[in-house]
């Protein structure tokens, strides 16, 4: 008697969709944890017009560059979608939508496009079979931070009513230490990409 075995594409290996499928989820929801660990337990309450420093943007610097950008902005996205459900996890243990709508609205909304955009710049790199170095995140990484300096002024000047040009001017006032989230993100991420050289091959 015969038995028939599963068929499956060809070069392809039995069972290996699921467990990409599985990793990509996992690899997300911890990356979405961890923005919130970095948003909620950093924060100070200090900034420009109110908007508090915390260490969001190492984290959605490590998302894209880790992850490459469908699942960095993936993991971002989920880390908002939590927030706004209604666990406090925005900076300050804020929580639900009024944030969105509020002061740091356009920080929130810019963040996933930030990930992405370093996401991007670190697949091209790794496609056309340049090492992911600490420089390559680095460029995406800075691409990204003007993309949340411009989309967050503008979130600021619609709430506080204030001129977007003066607006932009005072929201520069985090860029300093964003460069400074940014190289140590840019490291850890070169690192981990030696260690895991096929980390953005698996559906990045």
């Amino acid at each position: 008697m015969t038995t028939s075995e599963p068929t499956s594409k060809p070069g392809s290996k039995p069972g290996s969709r699921k467990t990409v499928t599985t990793a990509d989820i996992a690899l997300i929801a911890t990356f979405a944890a961890l923005v919130a660990v970095c948003s909620v337990a950093t924060a100070l309450p200090f900034g420009v017009n109110g908007v508090p420093v915390t260490l969001q943007m190492f984290a959605i610097f490590l998302c894209g560059a880790v992850l490459g950008p469908r699942r960095g902005f993936l993991a971002v996205l989920l880390y908002l979608a939590v927030g706004a459900a209604g666990l406090p996890i925005f900076a300050g243990g804020a929580s639900g939508l009024a944030p969105f709508a509020g002061v740091t609205g356009g920080y929130l909304i810019a963040f996933p496009f930030a990930a992405l955009v370093v996401g991007l710049v670190v697949e091209r790199a790794h496609r056309s079979n340049v090492a992911v170095t600490a420089t390559v995140v680095a460029i995406g990484g800075v691409l990204a931070d003007l993309l949340v300096w411009v989309a967050g002024s503008v979130g600021i000047s619609l709430y506080a009513d204030t001129p977007f040009g003066s607006t932009l001017k005072g929201a520069a006032a985090y860029i300093p230490a964003d460069l400074v989230k940014l190289a140590v993100a840019a490291v850890v991420a070169a690192a981990v990409h030696r260690a895991f050289p096929t980390l953005l091959s698996r559906r990045g």
